[in-house]
């Protein structure tokens, strides 16, 4: 794997786990955008993705399903896996360091901009997909996109 693509995907882990351990929310809030806006992943790849950093003994079956459609980075989603370890320690220490009125405004304030993209932003703005690695490829002909990454 790429060598930035393990260090985003542990900023990105450390990341959603100080929100998590802060504000007690899933990571795939944070993960799921983040990785389509940042890593050019598609949704599809980002959700099994994210599934694999957060709930893997939970959520299993989820992964197994999207990896055997090709919508998994192992890799990627197993430096999440460790940022957020570290992250959600972390964050659940800084969440003791501020009243609920603040943690209460802080969360509110990170969903209205997470939200006001969402509904406001283009529709073309998601970046370009980039050219997947080999672990990624889905079942096809080599180098083949799966449909939900093709150029339109």
């Amino acid at each position: 794997m790429d060598r930035d693509l393990l260090f985003g995907g542990l900023a990105l882990g450390l990341f959603a786990g100080v929100l998590g351990g802060v504000f007690g929310i899933g990571g795939g809030l944070v993960m799921v955008p983040a990785m389509i806006l940042l890593f050019s992943f598609p949704i599809k790849t980002a959700t099994g993705t994210s599934l694999l950093a957060q709930v893997l003994p939970v959520g299993i079956l989820g992964v197994i399903q999207y990896y055997k459609l090709g919508h998994v980075r192992i890799g990627f989603g197993l430096s999440m896996a460790l940022g957020l370890l570290i992250g959600i320690f972390g964050g659940a220490m800084i969440a003791g360091l501020f009243p609920a009125p603040v943690m209460k405004r802080l969360y509110g304030i990170f969903l209205i901009s997470c939200g006001a993209y969402f509904l406001l932003a283009p529709a073309g703005v998601t970046p370009r997909p980039k050219a997947l690695p080999v672990e990624a490829e889905a079942p096809g002909r080599p180098g083949e996109l799966p449909p939900d990454q093709e150029v339109q």
